[in-house]
Protein backbone atom coordinates (compact mmCIF):
# COMPACT_ATOMS: atom_id res chain seq x y z
CA UNK A 1 0.00 0.00 0.00
CA UNK A 2 1.25 3.49 -0.82
CA UNK A 3 2.27 5.87 1.92
CA UNK A 4 -0.25 8.58 2.62
CA UNK A 5 -3.05 6.46 1.26
CA UNK A 6 -5.99 5.86 3.53
CA UNK A 7 -7.22 2.72 1.77
CA UNK A 8 -7.63 -0.48 3.69
CA UNK A 9 -7.52 -3.92 2.14
CA UNK A 10 -10.54 -6.13 2.68
CA UNK A 11 -10.63 -9.92 2.60
CA UNK A 12 -13.47 -11.31 0.48
CA UNK A 13 -14.65 -14.83 -0.22
CA UNK A 14 -12.37 -17.28 -2.06
CA UNK A 15 -9.27 -15.56 -0.62
CA UNK A 16 -9.66 -12.39 -2.68
CA UNK A 17 -8.03 -9.33 -1.13
CA UNK A 18 -8.96 -5.98 -2.69
CA UNK A 19 -9.26 -2.33 -1.79
CA UNK A 20 -12.89 -1.96 -2.88
CA UNK A 21 -15.88 -4.04 -3.90
CA UNK A 22 -15.57 -3.30 -7.63
CA UNK A 23 -11.97 -4.57 -7.74
CA UNK A 24 -12.97 -7.70 -5.84
CA UNK A 25 -15.84 -8.42 -8.24
CA UNK A 26 -13.54 -7.91 -11.25
CA UNK A 27 -10.90 -10.23 -9.80
CA UNK A 28 -13.48 -12.89 -8.90
CA UNK A 29 -14.89 -12.77 -12.44
CA UNK A 30 -11.41 -13.08 -13.94
CA UNK A 31 -10.48 -16.03 -11.72
CA UNK A 32 -13.75 -17.80 -12.52
CA UNK A 33 -13.21 -17.28 -16.28
CA UNK A 34 -9.60 -18.52 -16.08
CA UNK A 35 -10.70 -21.64 -14.18
CA UNK A 36 -13.49 -22.36 -16.65
CA UNK A 37 -11.29 -21.92 -19.74
CA UNK A 38 -8.26 -23.61 -18.16
CA UNK A 39 -6.20 -20.66 -19.40
CA UNK A 40 -3.76 -20.84 -16.49
CA UNK A 41 -1.92 -23.97 -17.67
CA UNK A 42 0.60 -22.09 -19.89
CA UNK A 43 1.74 -20.18 -16.79
CA UNK A 44 2.57 -23.29 -14.76
CA UNK A 45 5.39 -25.82 -14.66
CA UNK A 46 5.47 -29.16 -12.88
CA UNK A 47 8.70 -30.36 -11.26
CA UNK A 48 8.81 -34.14 -10.87
CA UNK A 49 11.60 -35.21 -8.54
CA UNK A 50 11.00 -38.95 -9.00
CA UNK A 51 11.86 -38.80 -12.72
CA UNK A 52 14.15 -35.73 -12.43
CA UNK A 53 12.31 -33.69 -15.04
CA UNK A 54 10.56 -30.34 -15.41
CA UNK A 55 7.35 -30.44 -17.41
CA UNK A 56 6.97 -27.13 -19.25
CA UNK A 57 4.62 -27.90 -22.15
CA UNK A 58 0.94 -27.11 -21.59
CA UNK A 59 -0.41 -30.60 -22.48
CA UNK A 60 2.06 -32.24 -20.10
CA UNK A 61 1.19 -29.86 -17.28
CA UNK A 62 -2.51 -30.44 -17.89
CA UNK A 63 -1.99 -34.21 -17.84
CA UNK A 64 0.07 -34.05 -14.64
CA UNK A 65 -2.54 -31.91 -12.89
CA UNK A 66 -5.49 -33.98 -14.10
CA UNK A 67 -4.48 -36.83 -11.80
CA UNK A 68 -6.68 -36.74 -8.76
CA UNK A 69 -3.75 -37.33 -6.43
CA UNK A 70 -0.36 -35.75 -7.08
CA UNK A 71 2.80 -37.70 -6.40
CA UNK A 72 4.35 -36.45 -3.13
CA UNK A 73 7.50 -35.47 -5.05
CA UNK A 74 5.65 -33.55 -7.79
CA UNK A 75 5.48 -29.79 -7.33
CA UNK A 76 3.49 -27.17 -9.25
CA UNK A 77 5.24 -23.83 -9.69
CA UNK A 78 4.35 -20.58 -11.47
CA UNK A 79 6.55 -19.20 -14.23
CA UNK A 80 6.44 -15.59 -13.06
Amino acid sequence: MRQGSNQSWLHYIKDIIAADVYSAVFLATYVRTAERNKSYFPNLEVVDLTTHQIIKQTPGVQLALSNSELDPYMFVIGKN
